[in-house]
């Protein structure tokens, strides 16, 4: 069941919503918390029910494996609590790697010896690496002390919560237990509703709108370049579209499950702050994905050592890190290249960085400064758009043919690639115009978070006194959902998975 479908939307959300605040109002945060849980594992089961005796096996034994490391703490048994927590994670990480990467590992060692073996040909459960990563932090975060959890059922709410549970955000103890322990969550609260169909909205334009209009362009030329060489301005579109349907998609989805948590008074972490707009690689990934990002950080790479070694650690550090923060993303070697690239870039800009550092020579011209800043964006969108090329092509053969196209070498026609017709249906001005239109909208628009938290908020502020008026408001919030639904409902068919379910 996906977020802009008509079962979800017309559906789950309001049954699961209405009954949350009831039970929460008539039985108790503890009751309402049941059910939240209830609800969420229900959400779960419906994409694979067997795939929910996974995910609670797997609560019941971090839960209880979370409970063993804080005892050896509290009983001063460090070198226990490390023998635990490495223990733990390593079972964690060996069902994670069974399930999404025994294929990917039983292909490649065939591939290596030449030899021949069976594939396990397990399905992929819906996001096992986001609640294998949630359910980790909180196991470190219990031995470095950050995190106590007494209650089964607050932390098998904490783990289903179903609007993170499929794609994320990766989610602290910390950000979410204090919040389920506030009395006044249980109970509907007016900017909560406002500001989570505000979100809501955004998101599902976005995600329906926008990036679901870009996917018939990029599937066509990249499926094109796996049958033959096309043309290099078809490779561009093809690209730029891809480009364009993975921001919108994640972007989307992250508008959307903060919406949703927020009609239940509950904050997720952000996860998605204008990475287009990002002046350098670094500043890209403090705003793509952010909370995968600081999870790479603070448990792989500062264990790594960091920058505390050395700059040549610390780039090795960087590759590592990133290499298998692209693995993270797929079992496959594409993405370990894509992986590789981000590292390669985040090496080439510290470097950078230390070089410029170490100069004399300052920017005192406001142009130069501006130039530097434009000559940063486009570099660090150039970066980036080449890497996804590896990131959405099935094999190194089609990667290569789109990079050659894109880059000049192969000049061939697409209409003489087998099946590369369907790349020039349409008319390419209209699309040329509408994949530009994007671009500049997604370098120069302000984002969800910044028109909410912003420019709702302020107004909402200047009409707190007026609880009628802030009725009217969430009327028209309703309205405008209402309506949105419908186009939703009409454009079901052509909706596709969120690209980020696939991880």
């Amino acid at each position: 069941m996906l977020f802009p479908t008509g079962e979800f939307l017309l559906a789950y959300l309001p049954v699961t919503l209405a009954l949350f605040f009831l039970i929460g109002s008539s039985l108790g945060q503890r009751a309402a918390a049941s059910w939240l849980t209830v609800a969420s594992l229900c959400f779960y089961g419906l994409w694979r029910p067997v795939h929910v005796l996974l995910l609670v096996a797997s609560i019941v034994f971090n839960y209880w494996a979370g409970g063993l490391i804080l005892n050896a703490r509290v009983m001063g048994l460090e070198t226990r609590a490390r023998f635990l927590v490495a223990v733990v994670v390593a079972v964690d990480l060996g069902v994670l790697a069974i399930f999404k990467y025994g294929d990917f590992l039983i292909s490649s060692a065939a591939a290596l010896t030449g030899g021949h073996y069976p594939a396990l040909g397990l399905a992929l459960p819906l996001g096992i690496s986001f609640f294998t990563f949630t359910q980790i932090a909180y196991l470190v975060d219990v031995y470095a002390g950050k995190a106590v959890e007494r209650s089964p059922l607050r932390y098998a709410l904490f783990v289903t919560y179903f609007p993170h549970l499929v794609a994320g955000p990766v989610l602290h103890h910390s950000q979410m237990m204090p919040q389920f322990a506030d009395s006044e969550i249980y109970l509907p609260q007016l900017k909560g509703l406002a500001n989570g169909m505000a979100f809501l909205l955004i998101g599902l334009f976005k995600k329906v709108l926008i990036a679901d209009s870009m996917a018939p362009l990029a599937n066509a030329v990249f499926t094109a370049a796996g049958v033959g060489p096309i043309a290099g301005g078809e490779a561009w579109r093809g690209v730029l579209a891809y480009t364009l349907q993975i921001y919108f998609d994640f972007s989307g989805y992250s508008d959307m499950a903060v919406g949703l948590s927020l009609l239940f008074n509950i904050r997720l972490p952000y996860n998605f702050n204008s990475p287009y707009q990002a002046g350098n690689i670094s500043d890209f990934w403090r705003r793509w994905h952010m909370t995968l990002s600081a999870f790479l950080r603070d448990y792989l790479y500062i264990g790594l050592g960091g920058n505390r070694h050395g700059a040549v650690r610390r780039y090795a550090n960087l590759l590592v890190t990133m290499l298998l923060g692209g693995l993270w993303h797929g079992a496959s070697w594409t993405f370990v290249v894509w992986g590789g690239l981000h590292g390669i870039y985040l090496v080439i800009n510290h470097a950078w960085r230390w070089l410029l550092g170490r100069g004399e020579n300052r920017i005192v011209n406001w142009f130069a400064a501006a130039t530097l800043r434009l000559t940063g964006w486009g570099l660090t969108m150039f970066a980036v758009v080449v890497a996804w090329v590896f990131f959405r092509a099935s094999t190194f053969n089609s990667a290569w043919t789109l990079l050659r196209a894109m880059f000049g070498v192969v000049t061939t026609p697409a209409a003489t690639a087998p099946g590369a017709v369907t790349v020039l249906a349409g008319d390419s001005t209209w699309q040329w115009l509408w994949i530009s239109a994007l671009l500049l909208g997604a370098r120069w628009l302000p984002n969800s978070q910044e028109c909410i938290d912003g420019y709702l908020a302020r107004w909402m502020e200047q009409r707190r006194d007026s609880a009628q008026q802030q009725f009217r408001a969430v009327l028209l919030g309703f309205a405008m959902v209402i309506a949105v639904l419908l186009v939703v409902i009409c454009e079901s068919r052509n909706v596709t998975e969120f690209i980020y379910f696939n991880f």
